[in-house]
């Protein structure tokens, strides 16, 4: 039965300008058509905090009221699970305060591993912080009941952003410290405990995003102490007009005592500096959302720390804007060493420049001021330490070590990332930003020398839009590990089953993969065999592939003249099509209307021939292009073919009518004999 051309066209047409106008990165992938693991039971909900625990191959998931393992290879395989509730008083007391019912529940935020292997673990506990102790011990997981307070370790309120870091057995926090959730503090908790300043100029109304530990001793000449970096937004005290808020980096020295007499278990090393990632409009900031350090083991200051950025949050959708902007800590160590600025009477911002104390203020110590006399912060000047007080924030600014952002994304807003290093066959070491969004998705993105930052894989983590709270990745695996409200789910970034030829495998130029030339599909060039896998992650250069014949031969396709009928060509990625008629390229026209799915035609008889579908594909101004399908159109009037029908078919009665005349007559005679 023949389609109604004319509905097909512009059902097609609509179709094709929504997939233009949606700008769809390389390869798009759906929740289902990946092969991805998802955890998802009744009574689990309000994901709230996630760990991996490589060493004894559990995931630990923190929700309401409870903590559960799970199996790091296969998460569907729930292992153990340790409940922890509220008590019927302290629920009511809290609803007293004038909190609802689900506010007055326990949300376990903070899931870290000690020295010894036990966990802390912590809770909001309604409205009533609270931190015990876990083991896994014969597959299961058990809370000690060793209860102590975890007022500042965790907020009071469930949904209130924070981040802490567990170095050994010392703990780590940025969190609001009272019930209204207004009082935030940055501080260790532990033997040496040490907290920030309760002054505007250190926090303005901050909202926190993350901290990270540089132990620049292990491999520092001159001795420097390790670095603790914050990551956070507040409003600028510096900017004339109100409420402008900024993306900000602190650092503090990780041997901090706080002061002698000023600053007594006080940060006497809190500096701070503006965070710049220069993209979308001048009037609305760059707004950092998570950070990701990825070290270099053979110099502190080569590590580099890679940021999520949105601007226009309060936009639609459609208008948004997101980027990654990296930092090297070479970089952000210079503004750390650089000038100040200091408040005036007037209530502006200046650049500081009268005479500054020894040593710079704010500085870690190293061997220079051991040698000096200066082996703790607890030997450090009142005049030194009054000045820290009076003057954490650094004139300069804090820039990408490009320059500008290594990708910009409109439409999409990012939330967390993770950074993984690959090593090619070639020996050298790449590096693939792993994005989640605001609606659920996973942006698997790279950006190669001399180049603009790509999406070269869209992923779909989550059945329906829901934001990617929580993204973790063991490089020993390849697994990555992410969770929002009531899913957890697990996706194997290394799988590159989904390139289905060898063109596919190089056009692509995915650090993870490369073509298998001796099982013949494209793999994970951490499994291959030593010289069996080839890339082309600087050119993707198809010549490298096995030479390849097109599989089918062209169909052949009856049309009948000035009857639009379509040509469909679907090819498996989401490179651009072309349509060759011949040997030439076909241009659109009244009788041809290209579409992303394929060709509509209303032929005349001059359009009888070979049509090719090709995809192409432009790496470095190379163009790339691969046969998908091909058609031989034969073309012919309709009433012409229903003449000859009607011909053919009197024939066949003419020729029916002498058969059986035929029969007749030999009945007849062979009758006549007998």
């Amino acid at each position: 039965m023949r389609r109604p051309p004319v509905l097909l066209f512009y059902s097609l047409l609509i179709m094709s300008r929504g997939l233009a106008a949606s700008n769809k990165p390389r390869r798009t992938v759906s929740f289902n058509d990946m092969d991805l693991k998802q955890f998802k039971e009744s009574g689990f909900d309000s994901l709230s905090s996630l760990m991996i625990r490589q060493d004894i191959g559990q995931l630990v998931v923190g929700a309401r009221g409870k903590v559960l393992t799970l199996a790091l290879d296969d998460i569907t395989k729930k292992t153990s699970e340790a409940k922890w509730t509220v008590s019927p008083a302290d629920k009511a007391l809290c609803q007293m305060k004038g909190k609802d019912a689900e506010e007055c529940d326990n949300f376990i935020r903070t899931l870290h591993t000690m020295e010894d292997g036990k966990m802390l673990v912590c809770g909001t506990n309604a409205f009533n912080p609270e931190c015990d102790y876990m083991t896994f011990r014969n597959g299961r997981v058990s809370l000690e009941g060793k209860k102590q307070v975890g007022r500042g370790k965790v907020p009071f309120d469930a949904y209130q952003r924070f981040a802490s870091l567990m170095d050994g057995n010392a703990l780590y926090s940025a969190a609001s410290s009272n019930f209204l959730g207004t009082e935030l503090v940055f501080q260790r908790h532990g033997l040496n405990p040490v907290r920030t300043e309760v002054k505007r100029s250190w926090f303005n109304e901050p909202t926190i995003i993350s901290i990270s530990l540089v132990e620049a001793s292990e491999n520092s000449e001159d001795g420097e102490d390790d670095n603790i970096f914050l990551f956070f937004t507040e409003n600028a005290v510096e900017e004339h007009r109100d409420n402008i808020q900024v993306s900000r980096i602190a650092r503090v020295c990780k041997s901090d005592l706080g002061g002698k007499r000023t600053l007594q278990r006080k940060w006497t090393s809190f500096l701070k500096a503006r965070l710049d990632c220069p993209f979308g409009s001048a009037a609305s900031p760059s707004l950092i959302q998570d950070v990701f350090l990825l070290r270099d083991q053979n110099n502190w200051r080569g590590g580099i720390f890679y940021a999520t950025f949105t601007t226009n949050l309060e936009s639609s959708d459609a208008c948004s804007q997101s980027a990654v902007c990296a930092y090297k800590l070479s970089d952000i160590s210079q503004v750390f060493s650089g000038r100040f600025l200091t408040e005036r009477d007037t209530g502006s911002w200046d650049t500081y420049t009268g005479e500054e104390p020894f040593p710079h203020p704010g500085s870690c110590i190293n061997n220079e001021l051991r040698a000096k006399g200066v082996t703790t912060s607890l030997d450090l000047s009142d005049k030194n330490l009054l000045f820290v007080k009076n003057h954490p924030l650094m004139e300069g600014v804090v820039t990408p070590m490009t320059g500008k952002p290594l990708l910009v994304r409109t439409g999409t807003r990012f939330s967390k990332i993770v950074v993984d290093r690959v090593t090619s066959p070639d020996g050298r070491r790449r590096q693939v930003m792993l994005i989640g969004t605001d609606s659920g998705w996973l942006q698997k993105a790279v950006r190669f020398d001399g180049e603009d930052g790509r999406v070269i894989e869209e992923l779909q983590l989550f059945p329906t839009p829901r934001p990617v709270s929580f993204l973790q990745l063991s490089s020993e695996t390849g697994q990555l590990y992410s969770g929002a409200s009531n899913i957890a789910v697990q996706v194997n970034v290394r799988d590159c089953s989904r390139y289905t030829s060898c063109d596919d495998c190089l056009l692509a130029r995915d650090p993870y993969c490369g073509w298998d030339e001796i099982r013949g599909h494209c793999a994970s060039v951490a499994d291959a065999l030593l010289g069996s896998t080839i890339q082309s992650l600087t050119d993707g250069d198809i010549r490298m592939c096995p030479i390849s014949k097109l599989k089918d031969k062209p169909a052949i396709v009856h049309l009948n003249i000035r009857i639009a009928q379509f040509l469909p060509c679907s090819p498996e990625t989401n490179l651009l099509v072309s349509w060759r008629f011949w040997d030439g390229v076909l241009p659109p026209g009244p009788r041809h209307t290209i579409l992303s799915q394929g060709l509509i035609i209303r032929p005349s008889y001059s359009d009888s021939g070979l049509y090719t579908c090709e995809t192409v594909e432009t790496v470095k101004r190379k163009v790339h292009r691969r046969t998908v399908v091909q058609y031989l159109v034969q073309v012919q009037d309709a009433n012409t073919a229903v003449r000859n029908l009607r011909a053919a078919v009197i024939a066949l009665a003419a020729l029916a009518g002498l058969l059986m005349c035929s029969l007749v007559v030999r009945h007849l005679k062979a009758k006549n004999k007998q």
